[in-house]
């Protein structure tokens, strides 16, 4: 994974206050306890990457009309930044971690920053567009092995030393001048949930490496840095919806004895497009089972939280929205692992919800239109901490099996050629690489949005 239809006429402001509550501007508020408390996004002033919008403003000088309104308005959305190979860790640029704390702690105040944590050994095993740069073994050409499945001590070794520790070292300069949220390894763990039978995630080292690798992340994250709000990859409800993929899910967090009580929570729907839904449907689980069973079975389908456009209600899933799906995570964290779990949900690109002709497509996806802007107004502010941008509209999902330039994409990932996605009609352009902007995509996203 590599990270408009309608008018707008809004400005959107990065603050996220609730007027309710007095605060005390010279530090913000999630620094001043050791460890989270409440709503970390809360009172913050969230951080707006100058290199994300130096891209938008290269969209926006070649647009107009409508279009043009629409990308100078998510121009000015807050969204995640990827951490997604080792070089990014440090610098003095806004393209690294180091470079942006320090860009973020010289506001006034210090305004919050969302980093995506992703440089597992043998990383994203399901799919080919951003497979990763630590190997459990690596091929010839320094691409990883995927059918070498003994273990993974090389790789995990390679990812403490060169990715993770360097990580915390650089969080740790800041401590106490810059609020931070930090999601866990998308893809990683619901992998390994609902994709054993494929051997380049099923296998013996992608499993250690993912399940070692992580738990090494968390500990680390939650003792050393623990005014750190850490979020872990969830996938999405058309992923994990289904009962049994979800207790799979929590058994294997379960399993693997992560401090999940210094956890905030889950992050939903990362770089993907599943419908938000306009309502949490009331939970009415289903005899002997956490699973809602309010729209299944066809009931309540004429109910605005019941909307369906993925279909997932009629093959028994009832995560068919994020809001219902974050329901279904948070009831499960209940039972399974005993603790009392928060959500945020990636609204970046979902603000159109009946555009695909199968839900199961990722890449790309023509007639997308990006969604509700960051905020903490979120439709269920008890369990739902966010609505944020965890991956940057504009910035690709995958390669086309020819790039812009002409020349073959070596990660291109059949996937990204599905009936759904941008490049595989005729007179649509290639796609670039996994995180490389897609200016056709992004003006597509613009035209499209609903961000009300």
């Amino acid at each position: 994974i590599l990270a408009i239809a309608g008018n707008l006429a809004i400005i959107f402001a990065s603050r996220v206050d609730s007027p309710s509550i007095a605060r005390d501007r010279t530090l913000p508020r999630a620094l001043k306890a050791s460890g989270i408390t409440g709503n970390p996004f809360e009172g913050q002033v969230l951080y707006k990457n100058p290199v994300n919008q130096a891209q938008f403003d290269e969209s926006i000088n070649s647009a107009s009309g409508p279009v043009r309104t629409s990308l100078k308005a998510m121009r000015d959305v807050p969204s995640a930044y990827w951490i997604d190979v080792k070089a990014k860790i440090r610098g003095n640029t806004e393209r690294s971690l180091q470079g942006i704390l320090q860009d973020a702690s010289s506001k006034s105040p210090a305004e919050m920053v969302v980093f995506i944590w992703y440089d597992l050994p043998n990383r994203d095993c399901k799919a080919k567009a951003s497979n990763g740069e630590i190997c459990c073994k690596y091929n010839p050409d320094r691409t990883c092995d995927y059918t070498w499945q003994l273990e993974c001590n090389d790789g995990l070794k390679e990812y403490k030393e060169t990715y993770a520790d360097p990580f915390i070292e650089v969080l740790q300069k800041f401590k106490g001048k810059v609020p931070v949220a930090i999601v866990v390894e998308p893809d990683s763990l619901p992998n390994l949930a609902t994709n054993t039978g494929n051997p380049r995630c099923g296998g013996a080292a992608t499993r250690q490496a993912y399940e070692e690798g992580i738990a090494y992340a968390v500990k680390q994250l939650t003792s050393k840095t623990p005014w750190v709000a850490v979020y872990i990859d969830a996938a999405h409800g058309g992923w994990l919806g289904w009962q049994n993929n979800l207790v799979g899910f929590m058994t294997i967090l379960k399993d693997m004895k992560l401090p999940m009580n210094k956890v905030r929570g889950f992050a939903q729907n990362v770089a993907n497009y599943q419908p938000l839904g306009e309502a949490m449907c009331p939970y009415e689980p289903d005899s002997g089972t956490n699973r809602n069973g309010y729209c299944l079975n066809g009931r309540h389908s004429s109910e605005v939280c019941c909307a369906d456009p993925c279909s997932l209600a009629a093959e028994w899933n009832p995560a068919n929205n994020e809001l219902n799906y974050a329901q279904e995570l948070i009831n499960a964290a209940k039972s399974v692992l005993g603790i009392d779990a928060h959500v945020i949900i990636d609204t970046g690109r979902n603000g159109v919800t009946d555009m695909r002709k199968s839900c199961a497509n990722w890449c790309n996806i023509r007639g997308a239109g990006a969604g509700k802007p960051s905020t903490t107004n979120t439709a269920e502010p008890a369990i739902i901490d966010a609505y944020f941008w965890l991956k940057t509209p504009g910035e690709s999902d995958g390669c086309t099996a020819t790039l812009p330039s002409g020349e073959v994409c070596p990660r291109f990932d059949s996937d990204c050629q599905s009936i759904d996605s941008i490049g595989s009609a005729v007179g649509e352009p290639h796609a670039p690489e996994a995180g490389r902007w897609f200016d056709y995509q992004v003006k597509q996203l613009a035209e499209l949005a609903h961000m009300d």
